[in-house]
């Protein structure tokens, strides 16, 4: 057999049924790797710095040689690594597709595996990522205030069958100042490009609903043309009491710890205000938790009607659905008969 070097859209298609291995370094690979890609390093962080410091300031023959140190006591372990994963075939990509990807390939051919590598590395994948920002989309956006049930909704949808894109899924937050609670840890900026660049090729033009989001979600930005796109689709508003929406709110962030809950209130005390803010946490240790919501969720009203007004002057006008609880399987029904 031969290493078979293999173009991106190949490469992917492929990854249906054959596991992907990063055989970058961890760092590289913790910051953002390719959707379901396994971490197969060759070298270690500071192997890799070693390796890189040597081919720049003495010459690319000490950099092989100081890599084939490293290599070779590793070789054992890594073959037993990908034969654990039962597999025939393997795709394998580096950075740019140079002497990582090409090293363990080779390693990997030689046990007997039939390898693929990726021309031009990761870095033609993000190349391909980025580029999915820029595809006319066909977006259909789901609005309504804070504490509507949108994200239930839009799993709703997609279980009926619907083109969903959850961007809060993707995000690992749900987009406001307590969007990060009972949540791990959000991914780099660029893994939820990689994440949502993937979800955009897979509709694939398809109307699609999103969940109407700010520019950011806790620490990730949607991509600018993506998001000018989502500006100027179609929104159904969902438009429900206060009172049903606060009660739906309080099921959930209700279950936070009280330090979580006045953190959260810290991280918007500039724009809440001084007063709002102090009566807020004082009800959040009194253990008021509906009188404390009340105030935030009023906050966050404001907040998101600024943000509708902020709408391109080129988007269809809104349609609101009126309805009079949160009800997720209702306000489905709602979306779907009423939607242009």
């Amino acid at each position: 057999m031969a290493v078979q070097p293999i173009e991106l859209s190949r490469f992917l298609e492929l990854s249906a049924g054959i596991p992907i291995l990063d055989v970058r370094s961890p760092a590289e690979y913790a910051h953002a790797h390719i959707p379901g890609a396994y971490s197969l390093p060759l070298f270690t962080d500071e192997e890799r710095k070693r390796v890189g410091t040597a081919y720049k300031q003495e010459s690319r023959e000490t950099a092989i040689k100081i890599g084939l140190d490293y290599f070779g006591p590793k070789m054992r372990a890594m073959v037993e690594q990908v034969e654990a994963m039962k597999t025939e075939e393997v795709l394998v990509h580096c950075w740019r597709g140079g002497m990582r990807s090409s090293g363990v390939a080779w390693l990997l051919d030689l046990y007997g595996f039939k390898v693929y590598t990726l021309k031009g590395g990761y870095k033609s994948y993000r190349q391909y990522i980025v580029e999915s920002f820029q595809l006319p989309a066909k977006l259909k956006i789901l609005g309504g205030y804070t504490g509507s049930a949108k994200t239930a909704v839009l799993e709703k949808l997609q279980r009926l069958g619907e083109s969903v894109i959850n961007l809060e899924q993707l995000a690992n937050h749900k987009g406001s100042a307590f969007g990060h609670l009972g949540l791990d840890k959000q991914p780099s900026q660029e893994m939820f490009e990689n994440l949502l660049g993937m979800e955009i090729r897979r509709i694939n033009s398809q109307p699609c609903w999103l969940e109407d989001e700010s520019w950011r979600i806790g620490s990730v930005l949607i991509p600018q043309p993506f998001y000018n796109q989502m500006r100027e689709a179609a929104c159904y508003f969902l438009d429900i009491p206060f009172e049903e929406r606060l009660q739906y709110i309080l099921q959930d962030y209700g279950k936070a710890s009280r330090e979580e809950l006045i953190n959260s209130v810290l991280k918007i005390q500039k724009r809440l205000g001084g007063l709002e803010t102090k009566t807020a946490i004082g009800f959040i240790i009194e253990n008021n938790l509906t009188d404390a919501f009340r105030i935030l969720l009023q906050y966050y009203d404001k907040f998101y009607r600024k943000g509708l007004a902020s709408r391109s002057a080129h988007a269809p006008a809104i349609v609101q659905l009126n309805a009079a609880s949160v009800d997720p399987d209702r306000l489905t029904q709602l979306l779907l008969t009423n939607q242009l």
